[in-house]
């Protein structure tokens, strides 16, 4: 488990904000608006590292380069899936942990031993999606397990993980989603008070001052 517990891991996600039509930068829809937050997790510490603030509309994607250094993991579900992305983080030295649909078309390369009675059914160095279209330049690796009869595929480009591990490492993803709701429930941050982007930022980030108070009498930082 040595490469597992040395490794930097950031659960990256987004997550919309209700806004006030007055609000004109948080773009969403003509009859309603909402500000975007994406936020990167660390999920050594269990703590938001960066955050970025856009208009409901954003595209998540792109704030992954933003977010993550050379030498970091992300950690992120299906939206995330991007093959011409997968290839950009792998120039950038960045590594990745992305859950992907079931039907996506792999092209095996190599297919890696599975432990007898894992969880695990399917480990494979492939390429990713269709040849000519939108498949990948670069190989990535593909882990298939199965939880309580619901299957998951994960594509990554850490090779030096066990498949296990790979698996360990996606179920730490849902550290954010306990955040997100934390956060919104405890600190209420639908309820606006400023109106502009620079104003809402500061709210958003007086309530993550305060989730670190809270959980520094739990367990100091490092």
């Amino acid at each position: 488990m040595q490469n597992l517990e040395t490794s930097l891991l950031y659960a990256i996600d987004g997550s919309l904000i209700d806004s006030v039509l007055s609000m004109h930068w948080a773009d969403y829809r003509d009859d309603c608006r909402k500000a975007k937050v994406h936020i990167g997790f660390d999920i050594n510490r269990s703590i938001p590292s960066k955050i970025f603030l856009t208009d409901g509309k954003a595209d998540e994607r792109p704030f992954v380069s933003k977010i993550l250094s050379p030498g970091q993991t992300a950690v992120m579900d299906r939206y995330y899936q991007c093959h011409k992305d997968f290839d950009i983080w792998q120039t950038e030295e960045k590594s990745f942990v992305c859950r992907i649909r079931e039907n996506t078309k792999k092209t095996l390369i190599k297919a890696n031993p599975v432990k007898s009675g894992s969880i695990v059914f399917y480990d494979a160095i492939v390429l990713l999606g269709t040849a000519g279209v939108n498949q990948t330049e670069k190989q990535l690796r593909v882990v298939g397990y199965r939880v309580d009869n619901k299957v998951y595929w994960i594509a990554t480009n850490r090779f030096d993980l066990s498949a296990e591990e790979v698996a360990t490492v996606y179920k730490l993803r849902w550290n954010i989603e306990i955040f997100f709701g934390w956060w919104k429930r405890h600190l209420k941050v639908y309820h606006l008070i400023a109106r502009s982007e620079r104003g809402l930022m500061a709210q958003i980030l007086s309530g993550l001052i305060t989730y670190l108070l809270n959980l520094a009498p739990n367990r100091p930082l490092p």
